[in-house]
């Protein structure tokens, strides 16, 4: 008897909507645009075969496994890291995917006996993506002193002037090679809304105030690059109509730390990880994944000595940017 061959979209139009909605991590009242990239998440859920497809369908991205690490690696679940898994109860998901950004920022504690003391307590390692407005907004907090992950901040942000279509294009170009264009359109929220949420976060860990104003409290913003807070974000705050916070007049720029510290040139993010010899987690500019790695050279550079400190103020009457160190990346 010849056996009928069923594809996994004829299988997922047999299967009722209310199991179909078993599989989703999480629903939002965001329509998921069509894309030549995406295909369904039943049939995703469905394939035994390849848990990379799976996760890349699931709004998942997936990671290079870390042989030194103790425990087995997973991919990360990017409903997760801004708040939004929906399936923390359930077992299975939690057996297949990482909810724990610390494993794969561990400290090798036999390095510590090079650290010196650091006049800030916390560092914020942030790293945007979105060149014509922004469209990811990761932050990972490192402890300083310890150089033990903290904690994390994660968004997507959806943009504030370009219409749908241009940002429907603009999201598959930029997140479907990754397969994390779905997640993405279920859970991105405006820059407004973001900050709104950051500054919330901020709040939490008594790094700023907004009734006091000013600078962070205890720490500072670590970027590879100036680019970031130097002429990214007054440019997002001019498009969504809204004043540069306080906390953001000041940075520091690890190129420059790098330089001062090795007495040699890097370029960016990838160079450093390659003259240190780290290996790279995850995808190259997806925002979540790069702060991760830039966090891991931060942790390195923090355990052979470096003293990283603040390398550039804006100037609050002017808006010009004072730069610190003499030696620096231009």
């Amino acid at each position: 008897m010849a056996l009928a061959r069923v594809s996994p979209s004829s299988l997922a139009n047999l299967i009722p909507p209310l199991l179909q909605s078993f599989f989703r991590p999480f629903s939002s009242d965001f329509p998921i645009r069509n894309s030549r990239r995406r295909s369904s998440p039943v049939a995703a859920a469905f394939s035994l075969t390849s848990q990379s497809a799976h996760a890349a369908r699931e709004g998942l991205v997936m990671e290079a496994p870390r042989p030194s690490s103790r425990y087995p690696w997973k991919p990360t679940c990017l409903y997760y890291t801004q708040g939004k898994c929906t399936m923390m109860n359930d077992a299975m998901h939690l057996e297949k995917f990482s909810h724990n950004l610390k494993m794969d920022l561990p400290v090798n504690a036999s390095a510590t006996d090079k650290s010196k003391p650091q006049k800030l307590e916390y560092l914020l390692i942030l790293d945007l993506e979105g060149k014509v407005e922004i469209l990811e907004f990761p932050v990972m907090m490192i402890d300083a002193q310890n150089r033990e992950f903290v904690d994390s901040f994660h968004r997507f942000v959806r943009p504030t002037a370009m219409s749908e279509q241009r940002t429907t294009e603009y999201i598959e170009g930029k997140y479907g090679k990754f397969g994390v264009d779905r997640v993405w359109h279920d859970t991105a929220t405006p820059f407004k809304q973001v900050l709104q949420e950051f500054e919330d976060w901020l709040g939490n860990h008594n790094l700023w105030k907004k009734e006091q104003g000013g600078s962070l409290n205890r720490g500072a913003f670590v970027t590879c690059g100036n680019w970031d807070l130097k002429t990214k974000v007054p440019e997002q705050c001019k498009v969504s109509k809204i004043n540069l916070p306080t906390y953001f007049m000041e940075w520091i720029n690890l190129k420059d730390i790098y330089l001062n510290f090795y007495n040699r040139r890097a370029t960016g993010m990838m160079t450093m990880m390659r003259e240190l010899q780290l290996p790279i987690v995850g995808n190259h500019h997806l925002g979540i994944d790069d702060s991760k790695n830039i966090a891991r050279v931060v942790q390195r550079m923090l355990a052979d000595g470096a003293v990283i400190q603040i390398t550039a103020k804006r100037q609050s009457a002017t808006g010009d940017v004072r730069f610190l160190f003499k030696d620096r990346i231009r």
